[in-house]
């Protein structure tokens, strides 16, 4: 068995996690504060116990062959720490859709990787940390957590939730638990997201995406 501790490079990205956490922004709202605390909360609880390494058979997903461009553009942004430890763990991550029925289309342009959370690979109950993928010109379609609260944070890439505004490199934006939003994607890049989920262990061991039902198809690429 081995621990956190071994895996010195997944513990970097980790730390490079807590930054973005602890010393991005929030903006002036009290609810993006909290949420920041109890994500650098939770995680330094996941320091401290230096958890068991589960590593996860590395995949792919049609749409990690935008991964390496991703990354590229976030070594040139405001979080080029965490691209650059990116860089050393991304032939190691499992790449998923995380739904039972994905539309075609779709499943060409996304994907995400969980890198710690109840499925590891760094175990963890009440905190799930991850990567998102999306093509350019991807809609990835409406959608919510229930009884999860999420937070994005752009490493590259421009795009939009629920069409209110564009979010660059360096942004954050909290989705509260139950909350429906929809992403969409410039069209001359790639984006890469991290993501923190928080929730009670028992509702983030059951992992249960689902679309809204009266959520638009995705656009085809633009030609």
């Amino acid at each position: 068995m081995t621990r956190l501790r071994d895996w010195p490079d997944w513990r970097y990205v980790l730390t490079e996690f807590d930054g973005i956490y602890r010393r991005g922004s929030a903006g002036g709202s009290a609810a993006i504060r909290s949420h920041q605390r109890q994500v650098r909360e939770r995680l330094s609880r996941v320091f401290q116990a230096n958890p068991e390494m589960l590593p996860t058979e590395p995949t792919a997903k049609p749409v990690v062959a935008h991964l390496g461009r991703a990354i590229d553009l976030a070594g040139t942004g405001p979080l080029a720490s965490m691209a650059k430890a990116l860089d050393r763990i991304d032939d190691q991550l499992s790449w998923a859709w995380g739904y039972d029925h994905l539309p075609k289309a779709l499943a060409e342009r996304y994907a995400y990787a969980e890198l710690l959370g109840p499925r590891g690979p760094v175990i963890a109950t009440d905190l799930i940390l991850g990567l998102v993928l999306l093509a350019p010109s991807t809609v990835y379609p409406q959608h919510s957590h229930d009884g999860i609260e999420e937070s994005y944070v752009s490493l590259a890439g421009a795009w939009s939730e629920n069409d209110a505004a564009v979010y660059a490199p360096g942004s954050l934006i909290l989705n509260r638990a139950g909350q429906q939003h929809r992403l969409t994607v410039g069209d001359r890049a790639p984006c890469l997201l991290a993501y923190a989920w928080i929730a009670t262990p028992e509702r983030l061991a059951k992992l249960d995406m689902h679309f809204a039902k009266s959520a638009p198809k995705p656009r085809a690429p633009h030609a």
